[in-house]
């Protein structure tokens, strides 16, 4: 989820009108350019050692396979087929209860407050006069639901093996929380205490929570794997920054937490990766300041986003020295293992430090991995990295393929050619700048900028498809002032969607755009701000959406047909007023999907009260919904 250029959002700190732009380079704009171009794993127990090296390598496991197996039977008949929610079905509702197509069903699953596994505490169901304690909120679904990943209860076997089908009725659920405003969580426009910060930040972060399919459909289970990641959970560094001074205190904490859990995206070693993406908004100063050049370059500022944890919460502060580097251990991927309850989670530096929206991961012939991410705010970088060795090799000599390798930032060209420009300290463009590759990974935004980028319009979900092509939405973009053939709008309130080809380990690429967003508008296949994105083996593009819609509509989940360049979207389900309709996963039998619906009625009880009947009193809570096809087919087909 992208919390700024939502035009639904009330509270000022979430609006993209008044969050600066951060990027101050000039380098050209992409506008500009597109004038021109229309087992399972064995965890190995991080040390100190591990720390500054793989802090622990997940072998290979069964989900590397998994599509390969149980997900290669596709229904015969056209590949989206289903009947589309209709503009006239939308627009007969008074959009305060999400609607589905005809052919499909749905059901609700962990609201925000639900307790983690059964008996863990009491649940909260939206009742405004009161409010989950910080010692409950670590035990119950968080809020701010967004990315995850699905994760077949049989995979820890070790099965994948050809003809071999994974479990579709149990498993477990990685669940991004990405945020939630005070109001919403606490009831009040600002913390007063300690308290009241610990509450906000136990709602936030992951959780593992373990589901399955009884009868009535599908609840979460008592099991060991189940358990809560947040702002207080001690995680490990790994990677070329892991040593780097600039992720220690003078107060000599240890690493904790993560913060503002956006997109997500599996690994082929069947771990889970949360990105954080806007964790910039939770540091304030408590005293005057001038901030550093690399604070303004990631929107750090004196006042935050109104959240207000740096009166209480010294981590937060950044006027306090003892805490001066705190804000540099956020704005990284977490790798977890879903399996392993115990296991710390890693922040993979080699990765990058940015505004992280989600990762898709590419495996090439050679076994190394591509992993691709965005960088979600105005003029800002599409990113790529390559590992150096093969997913083999690496488990061979217990390191992590996200450790070892390459990082890269998107320079796109007119003639529909692109470049993957390495961010290395040794390039003497770099090396002029910063003291080692820790600090260039540390400020890769900064080293970005120095190499020329090409500033985009809002990168956010990445997703590979069935031929290695990699999909990229750019959700919008309010500050675009020059209108061109491939982003119409001044500003562009629509988005688009970008296709790039060239195989995962190469440094070369072709470009071109998928679709526009505003070239929908007005048909039956409506839609804008493209965020959520997953392909999946046949050719299905599954796209949630995060921003205002056209033509009465509310955010939405709709299917493109990949093969088929004059296909329109089509609608499978639209959410209700003021939310966002965003993640996306599936069990392997591609039977039941899952998508999630993040801040319904901004929160606002008088807007809607979903997922509880209308009464204009109880709290609307952000959800997981089950989606079924009514014959039992495939999804989207």
């Amino acid at each position: 989820m992208s919390q700024p250029e939502n035009p639904k959002q009330t509270e000022a700190m979430l609006h993209d009108d008044v969050i600066p732009t951060t990027n101050k380079t000039n380098n050209r704009t992409f506008a500009d350019v597109l004038k021109v171009n229309l087992s399972r794993r064995s965890v190995l127990q991080g040390t100190a050692a591990a720390t500054a090296a793989s802090a622990g390598f997940f072998a290979p496991g069964a989900l590397a396979n998994m599509w390969s197996s149980s997900a290669q039977k596709a229904d015969s008949g056209e590949l989206v087929g289903f009947q589309p929610v209709t503009l006239e079905a939308a627009n007969a509702v008074d959009q305060t209860w999400p609607v589905i197509s005809p052919d499909y069903d749905f059901q609700v699953l962990i609201p925000w407050g639900t307790p983690l596994e059964p008996g863990a505490c009491e649940e909260w169901a939206g009742d405004p006069d009161t409010r989950p304690s910080p010692e409950d909120a670590a035990l119950q679904i968080g809020v701010g639901h967004d990315g995850m990943w699905f994760y077949p209860g049989d995979a820890k076997k070790g099965y994948g093996i050809e003809g071999y089908e994974f479990v579709s009725t149990h498993g477990v659920l990685c669940i991004n929380h990405e945020y939630g405003s005070n109001t919403h969580v606490l009831g009040k426009s600002a913390p007063e205490n300690l308290d009241d910060v610990r509450r906000m930040q136990h709602a936030m972060g992951v959780s593992v929570v373990a589901i399955a399919k009884r009868k009535g459909g599908w609840k979460n289970v008592k099991d060991k794997k189940s358990r809560r990641i947040h702002a207080n959970t001690p995680f490990m560094f790994s990677g070329p920054a892991a040593k780097s001074d600039l992720l220690k205190n003078g107060a000599g904490n240890v690493p904790l937490g993560t913060l503002n859990n956006c997109g997500s995206g599996p690994t082929p070693w069947d771990t889970y990766l949360t990105c954080e993406e806007n964790f910039n908004g939770y540091f304030g100063a408590s005293m005057p300041m001038v901030l550093s050049e690399e604070q303004e370059r990631y929107g750090l500022s004196e006042n935050g986003s109104g959240y207000g944890w740096y009166n209480f919460d010294k981590r937060f502060d950044l006027s306090d020295d003892d805490y001066a580097n705190e804000c540099n251990r956020f704005g990284w991927i977490m790798e977890i293992d879903p399996f392993d309850a115990t296991q710390t989670p890693v922040k993979r530096t080699a990765l990058g430090r940015f505004k992280h929206e989600a990762i898709a991961i590419g495996v090439a012939a050679d076994r190394r991995v591509a992993a691709y991410m965005g960088d979600d705010e105005r003029f800002n970088y599409c990113y790529k990295y390559i590992s150096d060795r093969s997913i083999e090799n690496c488990e061979a000599r217990g390191v992590s393929p996200l450790d070892e390798g390459k990082l890269y930032v998107a320079k796109f060209n007119d003639d529909g050619t692109g470049e993957w420009m390495e961010l290395t300290i040794e390039n003497p463009v770099l090396a002029e700048r910063f003291a080692d590759q820790g600090e260039v990974l540390i400020y890769a935004r900064i080293a970005a900028d120095l190499l020329g980028a090409t500033p985009m319009d809002r990168p956010e979900w990445t997703t590979v498809g069935k031929d290695g092509e990699v999909y990229w939405t750019m959700t919008n973009n309010s500050q675009r002032t020059e209108p061109n053939a491939a982003n119409p709008e001044t500003p562009n309130t629509h988005g688009h969607i970008i296709k790039t080809t060239g195989g995962h380990v190469n440094t070369s690429f072709r470009w071109e755009i998928f679709m526009l967003a505003s070239s929908t508008s007005g048909t039956e296949g409506s839609f804008a701000s493209p965020d959520a994105a997953w392909a999946d083996a046949y050719g299905r593009l599954f796209i949630g959406t995060d921003g205002g819609q056209d033509d009465g509509l509310q955010d939405q989940l709709t299917v493109l047909d990949t093969s088929n360049k004059n296909a329109m979207p089509k609608r499978l389900f639209m959410g209700v007023v003021s939310d966002e309709i965003t993640g996306f996963t599936i069990t392997p039998d591609q039977r039941t999907a899952f998508i999630n619906m993040q801040h319904p009625g901004n929160g606002d009880p008088a807007a809607t009260n979903f997922p509880a009947p209308r009464d204009y009193m109880t709290i609307p809570r952000d959800c997981t919904i089950v989606i079924t096809k009514k014959d039992g087919g495939i999804i989207g087909s």
